[in-house]
């Protein structure tokens, strides 16, 4: 990481840490239910600013490699495989890779954050499989916030040096999604559940630590005796972090098939993580109404996994990075038309008395 990169990168991370504890610190101070109007007030925040920093992409997107001459810039077009080609006119060339980073950045957010309404879905069946008041949702997102982003810095970069060192891994990782794709076209939303006695985090923990047995206000720890114990409430932070680390294991190369810079990588990843709490509890109790989400996330996922597997096949095809974008945004479009077309038929409890 050169210094004009890290500088770049340190700018960043200020940013989203200031604006993660101003949420925190101005408008969380207690413990509390947040309601629709707050959720959808920070979920635009979020978008907003991920929109800002693609509008900033398209015009000074060679900041962050400190590209400055026509050799720099072809070096880094072939280090990341950037899918166009050179002019030979400076000006059009930079522009053109300033187009292509922001269509990168943009497609990457847009993948993680349909992905992560999987994760929602997962995260609601663990607040309730371990009986978490709604008031203590936002806490446990805030520290798992934290704990992703740290995550998925050492996941991302990590990667990003094995591709380029083994590039064979492309198709392991394509593999993996295609994997995905199939398990969520054929899983059945309404079989998910959690036993906790039985979760490898829950033992894990019990094992070498003394677990109290009831939470304790918002607390993750708590002395009794002279005894240190942690909390549930940690218990279940820690199953939330043990889930995204696992999701890590599908989104992130899901972006890398997009692109090879691993900075476009984070950055996407990181935008979408942030706005996860506040769509968690903007989607939280409408997420019954879009039950083919799931279905299209599956497609989705197939057609990421394929694109990292064929890459400069998909690419002769003329699927290029906004080709992707397109597909990408009409596979969600139609998931969630087709939820709204064909709802789910009611229950009828009748049905089931004698």
């Amino acid at each position: 990481m050169g210094q004009s990169e890290l500088l770049f990168f340190g700018g960043f991370l200020t940013l989203i840490f200031t604006m993660l504890f101003i949420d925190l610190g101005v408008f969380s101070r207690k413990s509390h239910v947040i309601g629709f109007k707050e959720a959808i007030s920070w979920t635009s925040v979020w978008v907003i600013m991920a929109a800002a920093f693609y509008v900033f992409l398209t015009q000074y997107g060679e900041i962050i490699h400190n590209i400055s001459n026509p050799g720099q810039l072809a070096t880094k077009i072939r280090e990341y495989e950037h899918s166009f080609l050179l002019s030979g006119n400076w000006e059009t060339d930079i522009q053109a890779y300033r187009t292509n980073l922001a269509l990168e950045f943009l497609t990457g957010y847009l993948i993680e954050y349909a992905l992560s309404i999987d994760n929602i879905f997962v995260m609601i069946v663990i607040f309730g499989a371990f009986h978490v008041k709604e008031k203590h949702y936002k806490q446990i997102l805030f520290w798992g916030v934290l704990g992703a982003i740290v995550m998925r810095f050492l996941f991302i970069f990590l990667g990003a040096s094995l591709l380029e060192n083994f590039h064979w891994l492309m198709y392991v990782f394509g593999g993996i999604l295609l994997y995905t794709g199939i398990k969520l076209l054929y899983e059945d939303q309404d079989d998910e559940h959690i036993d906790t006695s039985k979760h490898p985090v829950v033992r894990f923990l019990g094992t070498f630590l003394r677990v109290f047995p009831r939470f304790v206000g918002n607390n993750f720890f708590i002395r009794k005796n002279g005894h240190l114990f942690i909390t549930p409430l940690f218990v279940v932070l820690m199953v939330v972090e043990f889930t995204d680390v696992v999701f890590a294991f599908d989104s992130v190369p899901a972006i890398f098939s997009v692109t090879k810079d691993p900075y476009i990588v984070f950055f996407s990843n990181i935008f979408a993580i942030m706005g996860l709490r506040s769509l968690f509890f903007l989607l939280s109790n409408i997420m019954h109404l879009f039950h083919y989400l799931k279905f299209g996330l599956g497609i989705l996922m197939l057609f990421i996994g394929l694109k990292m597997m064929f890459h400069n096949w998909m690419l002769s095809w003329g699927i290029t990075t906004e080709m992707s974008l397109y597909i990408i945004l009409g596979i969600l479009a139609l998931s969630v038309l087709a939820s709204i077309i064909f709802p789910q038929p009611k229950q009828d409890d009748s049905a089931h008395q004698p």
